[in-house]
């Protein structure tokens, strides 16, 4: 068995979590379509939010193995994220064991996220400039890539949070897939009216 692989925890938590999000977030959710239903898959798009691998995983039918910082594998949050499937990242010391542990777990047939920017974007831009770890992956694994984008605000108990899962992306070279990528989901966000009032 690899290292990573779907886990019971996982499907014992997300009946709970997509209860709660439903009805503490209520996220409208586009293109899920787009999201296969088996096979190698890489998951890429902005982050806005702590939240936002929760409700990632309370809208994705597939357990999604997310790139987390190492320092969530601390404490009580160790547990946590082990039992999600979680894969370890080193930020400070740039490891390359969380690329091969991703890739082992894309030729698995295993669902990867990831949040490109590398962490939650507090800045006045729409979006921080992608990492190319997503697409490294994809096309080192053969695996589909699916650009996410989150729109608007987690407000309580209202419609105030957009999920929008675009159209796959071809991975050729790396860089000119990162920038497409890049483009997607910057695009997405515009269009679909922003994060917390970030728009040009």
């Amino acid at each position: 068995m690899p290292k990573y692989h779907d886990t019971f925890f996982y499907k014992a938590v997300r009946p709970l979590l997509i209860f709660l999000i439903s009805i503490l977030y209520r996220p409208t959710i586009v293109g899920r379509e787009n999201i296969p239903k088996e096979g190698a898959l890489v998951l890429a798009g902005n982050h806005t939010k702590w939240l936002d691998p929760v409700t990632m995983v309370s809208v994705v039918k597939r357990q999604v193995h997310f790139l987390a910082k190492i320092e969530l594998y601390k404490g009580i949050t160790k547990f946590i994220v082990k039992g999600m499937g979680a894969i370890p990242v080193d930020r400070k010391n740039h490891n390359t064991g969380a690329f091969s542990y991703a890739i082992e777990a894309l030729k698995a047939g295993l669902c990867i996220g990831i949040f490109p920017e590398g962490t939650i974007n507090r800045t006045e831009d729409i979006i921080m400039p992608f990492k190319t770890g997503a697409v490294k992956m994809a096309k080192e694994a053969d695996a589909s890539l699916v650009p996410f984008v989150i729109t608007g605000e987690y407000k309580l108990f209202r419609k105030g949070i957009r999920i929008e899962f675009l159209k796959p992306i071809k991975v050729d070279d790396i860089d000119n897939s990162n920038k497409r990528l890049e483009d997607a989901v910057s695009k997405g966000i515009v269009n679909n009216g922003g994060v917390h009032g970030k728009r040009k």
